[in-house]
């Protein structure tokens, strides 16, 4: 199983960063197109978002740490980090 951490660019501008095994249908989860799965309730109020961002990991762990790591950053440092994988 493959472990990702993401970053989803919201329609207001604003960033969030998050982890899934699945970064597509989380993203779809996110826009509110899957029934019965939640949202987080950042990004409900800023639909449509989209992914500017991902990194494959070794491990859950491993993701969930860089996760943490990402969201230390400013919002300058997250778009340098976004512009280096394009």
């Amino acid at each position: 199983m493959s472990h990702f951490v993401y970053i989803i660019k919201c329609v207001d501008g604003t960033l969030y960063t998050g982890y899934a095994t699945d970064v597509a249908e989380r993203v779809r989860v996110h826009n509110g197109e899957i029934k019965g799965k939640s949202a987080a309730r950042y990004t409900r109020g800023r639909r449509p978002v989209h992914v500017v961002y991902q990194e494959e990991c070794a491990s859950r762990g491993d993701a969930l740490k860089r996760e943490h790591a990402i969201k230390q950053l400013s919002k300058k440092a997250k778009e340098i980090l976004i512009a280096s994988t394009l």
